[in-house]
This record gives C-alpha cells, structure tokens and sequence, in this order.
C-alpha cells in the first residue's frame, strides 16, 4: 500500500501527484525569467524532466550533475559527473540550481551545509526539495516513524526485512551503511542552510511531507 502512494514511477501515486504540482510552483518562478535559461539539476534525471514536460523547447538547457555521468537523450539536456559537495562550476555559473531528494543523501550535517552552500554559490537562484523528517511515514524505508528509531534497531530491521525501496540486507555493516546513508532534515535546520531564501511546504491532511528552499527570485 504504501509503494503504491509513495512509487514515482507510477503516474497515479500521489508522490507523482506532489511532484506535479512542486513543478507547477517551479515553472511559475521560472516564467519570470528571460530565456535561455541554463539550469543545473543536481543528481538529477532525464526521464524526470520527460514526466514533467521540459522535453526541449522553451530554450531552457539543463545538465544533470551525478556522481556518474548518464546517456541523454532530450536536445536541451547534458549530462556530467561531479560531487554535489564540491561543483565544478564558477559562481554564479548557471541561472537556477534545481535539485530533488538530493540533499538528505549526500552525507552528515556539515557535507549537507556543503552541498547547500555549492547550490548557492553556483546557482543565481536555487530550487532544493528533501522529505520532512518529522512526516510520519518515512520515504525510503516506508515504515512508519523508522527515522526515530535507535540507529540498532533500524539496522535490525533492514536485516530481517524488505523496507520500502530496499531488499532485506542481511550483512549488518552493509544494513548499516545504508540506513547511514540517509539524513532527514526537518524545517529548522533545512532553512538554516538556505537562510536568504523562503520555504515552501507539501502537506498532506495538514503535515508537512516535504520543503522545498528557493531564493534569488523577485518578490519570492
């Protein structure tokens, strides 16, 4: 049940649904801006941009940054490897830095701080989106309140059961490095790394699922 609402890859899920309309409010601060417009999509993908409708007119150009670079197929989509932590990129380089359920997995708190301060800096303006931590069905495992769980016991369960996006890992170091790997920001700490911008909430029945941080654009 809860794959069914949270599969981006299901165009009914409601996690599609959310996404729709986060790219409406985002074409809406885009169409403030004169074209071509150079976006870079931090860990992003090309079939993303298809679901969306940014398939190649409009002049609006995007790269998508990845640890690995990707095949592409659209006409106004590169594709190249780098760290989100550390862009090759000069300042200011790119009209809008976007970037989807990236930032929770880059790395402890300070590696988070890395990527936002890079988003800031190479970006004149910035669109972020990450999960609410304090939603309580966490995305990746799918389990309820399992981002509060003593860090043992979310490892023992990852060991003994398939959660959400992962098969059960029986290795507990491997169960431990996944687990690790995902950081959940919640709305305070979030906005304390993008302090000059704004916050826009997702809810559902009145709890915030996921923020999204956007500055640089007129009368946000």
């Amino acid at each position: 049940m809860f794959k069914r609402i949270a599969d981006n890859r299901d165009q009914g899920s409601l996690a599609v649904e959310f996404r729709r309309k986060r790219f409406a409010f985002f074409l809406s601060l885009l169409s403030r801006l004169d074209r071509p417009i150079h976006i870079l999509d931090v860990g992003g993908t090309e079939s993303y941009w298809r679901t969306m409708g940014l398939d190649g007119g409009d002049q609006v150009f995007i790269t998508l940054l990845n640890l690995t670079e990707n095949d592409v197929t659209l006409p106004n989509l590169t594709s190249t490897s780098g760290d989100a932590r550390k862009i090759d990129a000069n300042d200011a380089s790119f009209d809008v830095v976007f970037s989807n359920s990236v930032i929770e997995h880059v790395g402890d708190s300070e590696e988070q701080r890395q990527m936002a301060r890079e988003v800031q800096r190479v970006g004149k303006r910035y669109f972020v989106q990450t999960p609410n931590k304090y939603f309580p069905l966490e995305p990746h495992f799918l389990f309820p309140f399992f981002q509060f769980l003593p860090l043992k016991i979310r490892v023992w369960l990852l060991q003994n059961f398939k959660l959400g996006w992962f098969e059960k890992t029986p290795d507990e170091v491997t169960a431990r490095e996944i687990v690790e790997s995902i950081r959940l920001l919640d709305k305070r700490e979030f906005f304390s790394m993008f302090p000059t911008g704004a916050i826009y909430e997702e809810k559902i029945l009145g709890i915030t699922k996921s923020l999204v941080a956007y500055g640089g654009w007129d009368e946000q």
